[in-house]
């Protein structure tokens, strides 16, 4: 989910403060060439997932991020690199007896 960079820059943009709907989709249109449409499936799926919230002010749509939601985020990325940087290297692996390496076939198994 956070994987897309369009879905990335909403976030960043967020991170400023409250904007429209029309705001964000100015600035990510120009940055990366998409339609509304495309925008507006970006910030559903931000929204879908609790990223950020949104509320009617007349006739525009405020988004605003969820800084409970990220600190999860956070929390749940801290928490991979941890256990990630406690396992030696795939080339430490070699050299102390027998890691091997993983191809990208392997990992869809």
């Amino acid at each position: 989910m956070l994987g897309d960079p369009v879905r990335r820059r909403l976030l960043e943009l967020l991170a400023g403060g409250e904007r429209s709907a029309g705001a964000l989709g100015s600035v990510v249109r120009a940055e990366f060439g998409i339609t509304q449409p495309a925008v507006s499936q970006h910030l559903r799926v931000l929204r879908e997932t609790g990223f950020v919230r949104v509320r009617p002010a007349g006739t525009a749509r405020l988004y605003a991020a969820d800084p409970d939601r990220l600190r999860e985020a956070d929390d749940w990325v801290a928490g991979l690199r941890s256990r990630v940087s406690e396992r030696p290297r795939v080339s430490e692996r070699s050299r102390v007896g027998g890691g091997s390496r993983v191809g990208e076939r392997d990992l869809d198994r």
